[in-house]
């Protein structure tokens, strides 16, 4: 990524007094002015305590070029000030006015073949554009000019979900940035073809001005190429980002954010990257349908989103849904009770409160079906008395503002750039995803209440005794050190197939899989053996093995499980080898979910994991610290009543507990303990 500093000092977002942070988008832009005081009306019985205000707005301030309507924003910021509802004001630049892309739509962006995003959508305009640019700093100027010192707007948001519409752009002037991004990465063509292999298929460079982006199929473009194009397109919405923060900085010293979009990735952009530029950073996460462990999934979404912010816990939830979101292809609403279930899993790990998208449900445009706080139905509904429910709840547990989630033991890396190379090009198995084993080793530890910290992969990994290293695609050198160090120093080190094939530049490190780590593993693969549709083998164990297995040579590391049959009968198929004060493991196959589950209880005893509760597998439990307490929280996902152990004061419902709680199937409970375990 582009070498851009990080700012020495970081304004911080401290919840109002109290409370935490609950609220939602609020778009009155919508509605007729008389529905806006209804609206506050609302948000006061709910609870609410912040609002996202502008964020599609920019149409309605700016009506025309350089005309400016400030007599709705203005009275919609007095009415929530007056109410005692904060806001955190957007820049309006996610959604581009139709008079600016009937001027100028060279803004627009173009898809690899060079057809436009035609208006209608929302961030459909190129990272790159410097007209865009311009017009984009003028409105941010003119918003936080006006509102910089009005004492309800605690935070700015820049934008909306940078990339979620315009990730990639593939325009001339894009193809422009990119070579100038390519001379200051590399410095000289020499050195870039070497990086990229243009020997193969006589693709060398002769001069800058003959690169161009990846408009070939992703499955034919140079590994390489490819790469760095993902790095330069989310560096170039990092430098808008930045841009923004900038003109915002000349008026208001409040904490500035855009909410991310974390979830299993591969992400659009690389949010490691971004995390230090982002004063509060915060989330957006949605539950997928055809997902059928969502709780987890959720967990890991938590879990890296406080692996983004370990020097400044905690972080914010700033959109997730009440119900059913309107773009999967069957839309589910939630059951009774998982508003707050899913609520409470946030701000467990983590998170300084719950908003949501959005505050009303609208009636027109494209997400008219999009479940929010205030539903079509109105007030007379389940989700309503929920929302008011949260909002209390809420509230009965303030006092985990600003307190940081107890330590882990555990450390689980995940890296956007491995993703992205990994699915990209010609590969041995084109069908694997890169989220498969992160979240599978994640799910392991979650079904045993274990936290785990979910580590971009260049973090500092001090302090855990186990690293689990999942398909870490992409590795140089400096990275495959830091983790062989902490192996040396004491760590167990577990790292899956496909970790380490390639450096930065894509290029596979020649000598036997898995280059980066053959060394601390003791292992050599000779040969990859991607496993055909419905073609099994089996392990030592008895247990079966599909899609992947490897012809693995065995160094000074030790078979825990080998091969029994198939074309590597007796090869190892899991290794683990003394490395220092530590130990190395290497998994050369994608195992199944008992040999992995062994495993995982393997090295829960070796190294004395310290699990927050001993609960069936679906019941939650994370600790926040705050002073010189903890305080539990408790979910069952499971359709079971569960007795788990639990001293201290239930703070939702006011109750002291002295030994063990009835958490009903669906339910939960937040305990502040009588001394910090």
């Amino acid at each position: 990524m582009a070498d851009v500093a990080a700012p020495d000092h970081r304004p911080q977002l401290r919840p109002p007094q109290g409370r935490l942070f609950f609220g939602g988008d609020y778009n009155p832009e919508q509605w007729d002015p008389a529905v806006w005081r209804e609206d506050v009306r609302l948000m006061q019985e709910a609870g609410v305590t912040i609002v996202s205000l502008g964020i599609f707005s920019w149409g309605l301030i700016e009506t025309s070029e350089g005309v400016y309507d400030w007599e709705w924003l203005d009275e919609v910021v007095g009415l929530l000030h007056e109410a005692g509802i904060a806001i955190d004001l957007a820049t309006p630049t996610a959604a581009p006015p139709s008079w600016l892309l009937t001027a100028h739509p060279e803004i627009l962006v173009l898809d690899p073949e060079h057809h436009s995003q035609r208006p209608g959508g929302r961030l459909g305009w190129c990272p790159s554009s410097p007209v865009f640019r311009e017009y984009a700093m003028r409105i941010t100027a003119a918003v936080s000019e006006r509102y910089a010192n009005h004492p309800a707007v605690v935070m700015w948001h820049v934008s909306n979900e940078l990339g979620g519409g315009n990730a990639r752009c593939y325009c001339d002037v894009s193809a422009v940035r990119f070579r100038e991004w390519l001379t200051e990465r590399y410095g000289t063509l020499d050195v870039l073809n070497s990086a990229w292999g243009t020997g193969f298929w006589g693709h060398r460079f002769g001069s800058f001005e003959e690169v161009f982006p990846p408009r070939c199929p992703r499955d034919v473009a140079i590994p390489g190429l490819f790469l760095d194009y993902e790095r330069f397109s989310s560096d170039e919405l990092l430098a808008h980002y930045l841009a923004e923060k900038a003109v915002i900085r000349r008026s208001s010293d409040a904490p500035v954010t855009t909410n991310f979009m974390v979830g299993l990735g591969p992400h659009v952009v690389d949010y490691a990257a971004w995390s230090a530029h982002v004063d509060v950073v915060a989330n957006d996460h949605y539950t997928l349908v055809r997902d059928p462990q969502r709780a987890q999934e959720l967990a890991f979404a938590g879990d890296r989103m406080r692996g983004l912010t370990r020097d400044r816990e905690p972080w914010l939830l700033m959109e997730h849904s009440t119900g059913a979101p309107s773009w999967q292809e069957r839309n589910r609403a939630k059951d009774p009770g998982e508003i707050l279930r899913n609520s409470l899993a946030h701000v467990a790990r983590g998170s300084d409160g719950a908003m949501f998208f959005q505050w009303r449900a609208s009636t027109a445009g494209t997400e008219q079906f999009h479940s929010a706080m205030l539903p079509h139905a109105g007030t007379d509904t389940r989700v309503w008395r929920e929302i008011v429910e949260l909002g209390q709840s809420l509230t009965s547990i303030a006092e985990v503002g600003g307190s940081s989630v107890a330590p882990a033991q555990v450390a689980l890396l995940v890296d956007d750039e491995s993703g992205w190379a990994l699915e990209q090009g010609l590969k041995p198995h084109r069908a694997l995803r890169y989220g498969f084993e992160p979240r599978r080793w994640h799910q392991l530890f979650w079904e045993r209440q274990i936290l785990v910290d979910v580590l971009p992969a260049d973090a500092d990994l001090a302090g855990y005794d186990l690293i689990v290293v999942p398909t870490l695609y992409v590795t140089d050198e400096a990275r495959a050190a830091r983790i062989a160090a902490a192996a040396e120093a004491g760590a167990t080190v577990l790292v899956t197939y496909l970790s380490g094939i390639v450096d930065a530049t894509s290029r596979v490190l020649a000598g036997g899989y898995p280059g980066a780590f053959r060394d601390l593993l003791g292992v050599r693969t000779e040969e990859f053996r991607p496993l055909q549709r419905e073609e099994i083998v089996h392990l030592s164990d008895g247990s079966e093995v599909a899609e992947w297995s490897e012809d693995t040579v065995l160094g000074d590391a030790e078979v825990v499980l080998g091969y029994a049959d198939g074309p590597g009968a007796g090869r190892p198929a899991v290794t683990r080898r003394r490395a220092g004060d530590g130990h190395a493991w290497y998994v050369s196959a994608r195992l199944a979910q008992e040999s992995a589950s062994s495993i995982v209880d393997t090295l829960v005893d070796e190294l004395q994991l310290r699990r927050e509760i001993v609960a069936p597998a679906g019941v939650e439990a994370v600790r926040r610290r705050t002073g010189d307490a903890s305080v539990l929280f408790l979910l069952n996902h499971t359709s079971e009543d569960v007795d788990v152990e639990a001293t201290g004061r239930e703070l939702i419902t006011a109750r002291d507990l002295t030994g063990t709680l009835r958490l009903p199937a669906g339910g939960w409970a937040v305990v502040r303990e009588v001394a910090r375990p």
